[in-house]
Formats: structure tokens, sequence, C-alpha cells
């Protein structure tokens, strides 16, 4: 069979698996204990995750498809539908978007990343940890892992190509290897330090919200800050070992970042206004709590101080076409997961998983749960769709089985991060690093798996006492 055939075939599979759930589970008998509003409303979300999974439709296509089918079925009314496109945390990410376009129009996002690479570029394993701390630095004004891609691989790709390294030849394994990973993993884990830093964070924050965890950019900073920051430590050393660059040392590489800076020149006023405004930003949602300011009307007001300086004008938004895309099928997904979440479908299915744990320790039930999360985004192609799709049913379980919520929320809420790099479509960031031609498949599987192997373990073993000591 030809790959055309075998690529229609899948295909074909893949539809048939989607009518299937669509059409079956509705025409099948609504079980006891759920209504079947809720029963319906589940065909509609399970077929359009599935959807998205099977790479069938994208997954604004099966999110608008899916709030039409729902009001026009009667199975949600229009005000329990459009719900989510009011939703602050919704407005919150959108506008975040906006904001980062300011960091890298300017150039403040390349300036950062010389400037680390002046200080700790002098070693292979220097440069992997520059990449790093260039991503930590930025990632609480980039509400996307992916759009810090945009930033992170062609400093990398810079890099590597300044070693004499060639994506698709022998060459590849003398640094380019080794600072494509160092990309991939950085983007994975950096995301888990702010809670601004993926969208899917607020997003998780609010789910939690009903049981009883009130997490704010502050909280999260402290509650991530220990086992991330250990994570960063450990990573690069951990990549190093693993891809055994044959370029150790790079002499060269922060005199030559020191001539881009001077070239650059001084910082221009619109970069003094990025960094005046991030640092605002960063500092007003830090204190949110205890000012009682609300998060989303700060990134309003950092996104007007850009567009009344003009470092941000009504041209670079009307480019940002991607942003209206992201807001229309964040607020749907949202809002069906929501939905069943209301019409009791998620504490359904946390019932009937919680009776099956039933007999295990909370700390045992919790590590089962966790690790299960972790395993089932080997079939995801989207952080935000997988968090959406298992986030709320695992909690309540953990919730109903007696695990301290707060940890448990966390713990899942990093993962959703961490386990990123688990594969290469594992998130839309690896895209640029997957298709560099620094690794091939099999590499990118097997350091993908030892990666959020050993992230797991650092999230628990130092992350679980942290979260312990600082969410009591």
């Amino acid at each position: 069979m030809s790959d055309a055939a075998r690529g229609a075939l899948r295909a074909w599979v893949a539809r048939a698996a989607v009518a299937a759930l669509a059409l079956g589970i509705p025409l099948s008998p609504v079980p006891d204990g759920l209504t079947a509003q809720a029963w319906y409303l589940f065909a509609i979300f399970a077929a359009t995750i599935v959807a998205v999974v099977l790479d069938v439709v994208p997954i604004l296509t099966a999110s608008v498809v899916a709030v039409a089918v729902a009001v026009l079925t009667g199975t949600l009314s229009p005000t329990q539908a459009y719900s989510g496109f009011a939703n602050g945390t919704i407005l919150l990410i959108v506008v975040a978007f906006l904001v980062a376009r300011s960091v890298v129009k300017c150039g403040l996002g390349q300036r950062i990343g010389y400037l680390v690479v002046s200080v700790f570029g002098r070693s292979t394993l220097g440069l992997s940890y520059s990449v790093f701390l260039v991503d930590g630095v930025i990632a609480p004004a980039f509400p996307s892992n992916t759009a810090r891609a945009g930033v992170i691989y062609p400093l990398a790709f810079s890099l590597a190509e300044a070693a004499g390294a060639t994506p698709g030849d022998t060459s590849r394994r003398r640094l380019g290897s080794f600072l494509m990973y160092s990309g991939m993993v950085s983007l994975s884990v950096s995301s888990a330090l702010w809670l601004t830093a993926m969208v899917a964070n607020p997003l998780g924050a609010e789910i939690a919200r009903p049981f009883g965890v009130d997490i704010r950019f502050g909280s999260w900073f402290v509650a991530a800050s220990v086992p991330t920051l250990a994570a960063m430590l450990i990573l690069p050393w951990l990549l190093y070992k693993l891809i055994a660059p044959e370029i150790t040392a790079t002499p060269n590489a922060p005199a030559a970042a020191r001539r881009a800076l001077t070239e650059r020149g001084p910082l221009t006023r619109d970069e003094k206004i990025v960094t005046t405004a991030f640092v605002a930003m960063v500092a007003l949602w830090a204190l949110s709590a205890p000012l009682g300011l609300d998060s989303t009307a700060i990134a309003f007001l950092g996104l007007g101080a850009l567009l009344t300086s003009r470092v941000l004008t009504l041209d670079d938004i009307a480019t940002q076409g991607d942003v209206l895309a992201i807001y229309l099928w964040f607020a749907v997904l949202f809002t069906l997961s929501s939905q069943l979440n209301e019409l009791g479908f998620m504490g359904f299915i946390g019932q009937k998983l919680a009776h099956a744990l039933g007999g295990m320790t909370p700390p045992a039930g919790a590590l089962v749960l966790l690790v299960a999360y972790v395993l089932l985004h080997y079939p995801f192609v989207s952080q935000t769709a997988h968090l959406l799709a298992v986030f709320g049913v695992f909690l309540d379980v953990g919730v109903r089985l007696g695990m301290a919520p707060a940890i448990l929320a966390f713990q899942m809420l990093f993962a959703t991060n961490y386990f990123s790099a688990i594969t290469p479509q594992g998130s839309s960031a690896n895209l640029l690093f997957a298709g560099s031609g620094y690794m091939t498949q099999g590499e990118m599987y097997r350091i993908g798996a030892i990666c959020t192997f050993v992230s797991l373990l650092i999230y628990l073993v130092i992350g679980v006492p942290w979260l312990w000591l600082v969410t009591r």
C-alpha cells in the first residue's frame, strides 16, 4: 500500500471514529445518575476532542461546530453556550498575547538573549542554561510557549550554526541536537514557573476554584518556584549527559553576543517602554491578591499603555489573526468543559473513578492519578485540550479520595506544562525545534520520555514537600 493510500485510510478511520462518537453516544441509553442533557453534551465534547487529537479538523473548526451543534440541538441555551466569551480568564489570555507581540516587535526578547549568552555562554552547558534563563525571564509576558519558541528557536539555531552544526548532517551532533532539545525542554518547564506563561495555566486555576483552590499570580509563583527552578538546574545537565555534544566549550559565543549587542546600540524608546510595562504588569499581578486588583484589568492597563505610546498599533493588532482564533476556541472549549461539570458529568465520572481507586491511600491514589495524567498526553497534540478533557475529572476524584486539593491541583497543572516534551507533537511549541533537522524522531521520543519522567520525579520529590509548606 502506498503512503498516500495509507494516509487516506488513516484519515477515513479517524473521521469514522469521530462520527461514531458524535452519533453513537446520543443513541445509546443514558447512564443512571446522568441527565440526558449531560449525556448529549458529553457526546459533543468527546467528538470535538477526538477530532482534534486525531487531526480530523483544526481545533478552531471543531470548536465552532461544537458550539453551534450544542445550541441548535437545545443541549445548551445560548446564555450557557456563550458564557465563556465574557470570562475574565479568557480575556486575560487574549490581552497577554497582544502584549507579548510588543516584546518581539521591539527586539527586547532578542536583546535579552544576547545579554544572557554574553555572560553564561563560554561553555556548551552554559549555552543551554542561557536558553533556559532567557525563556524563564520572558515567560510571564508570553502566555504561549509557542510564541516564546519564536524567540528561543532563532537564538538556539544561530548558536548551533555558529558552531558549525549543519541540520540533517552528522555535524548536528557537534551542538545542534543539544541546543534544539534545550529549547524544547526549556519551554516545557519555564511555562510552569508563571501563571501567565501558558494559556492552560489560568484555565486550570479557574477549573480548580470550585474545589476551594484559589490560585493567583503570586501564589502560583511561590508554589512553582522551588520545584521549577530545581528542574531548570537539573535538566540542562541531564540533556548534556544524554546527548553528549561533541563541542564542550564555546569561548567565542560571549564575544559574538557582545558584538550583536553593540550593533543594536542602547535600549530604544520602544524597548524602554516595553520593559517598564512588563515589569509593572508583573509587579501588579504579584500584588493583585493583597491589593484586591483584577488580573485581567492589569493586562488591559498594560495593553493600553503600549497602544497609547504607539509601541503597538492597530495595524499590529490587525495582523494577529491567530489571537481571535485562540479566543474563539478557548472560550468554546472552556464553556463546554465547565457546563459538563455543572451538569454533573464530571462528578459522575469522578465517582466511578473514585470507586475504582477506593482501596488506595490518598498518597497512592494521587500518584496513580498523576502518572495516568502524564501518560495520557501521548495521544494529545494540545496541552489545553488535555487539561480541559481530564484535569477537572481527576481533581474531583482526588478530592473524593481525601487528597489535598491544592497539592493535587498544582501537581497536575505543573504536569500540563512539563509533559509537553513527551512527544514531538506534544505541543505546537515543539514544531520549530522538531523540524530543525537537528534531531531524529527516535531521539525526540526517547529523550522526551526521559526528560518527562525526570521532571515528574523532580516535581514529586521536591514539589510535594514544598507545596505542603506553602499551601497549608
